[in-house]
């Protein structure tokens, strides 16, 4: 089976089944970063838990891994969903990525904070509307 190198939109809802765009997931690079910064997991934790904060995102567990000779991969468990960060030190970059659920998180601060935290002098965003259906957004959870 051959699968298309292009993009694709695929749809398999029926016409009643409403969905919604209030759902983002944030692509971001970061290039040209501060290498301490990139190897330090601690700083790394304390940027991701700040990060979402700003972004007014709830914090249930905070994981991460530091690689040697370098590098660190740090992940920021959210009730809103979840912020990742895997460095590469040794080449001054990062891919971050930002996932929201619902209305109330704002990536758009986290991004920013993170951004200038690391001390991207380049960066890269994609942002990709997540289609839950609307039945997903009037579900009540509660943090355990």
């Amino acid at each position: 089976m051959e699968v298309s190198k292009k993009n694709q939109n695929l749809s398999s809802f029926s016409n009643d089944e409403k969905l919604i765009h209030q759902s983002k997931h944030f692509l971001l690079e970061l290039y040209r970063c501060d290498f301490y910064k990139l190897n330090d997991e601690s700083f790394l934790r304390c940027t991701l838990n700040r990060a979402a904060k700003v972004a007014k995102a709830t914090v249930l567990n905070l994981i991460s891994n530091k690689f040697e000779p370098q590098g660190v991969t740090a992940i920021a468990l959210l009730a809103e969903s979840h912020i990742s960060i895997h460095t590469w030190p040794e080449s001054n970059y990062s891919a971050v990525d930002i996932f929201t659920c619902g209305q109330n998180m704002m990536p758009e601060l986290a991004s920013k904070y993170l951004i200038e935290a690391l001390m991207a002098e380049e960066h890269f965003l994609r942002i990709i509307e997540r289609n839950p259906p609307a039945a997903v957004m009037t579900q009540i959870r509660t943090v355990v």
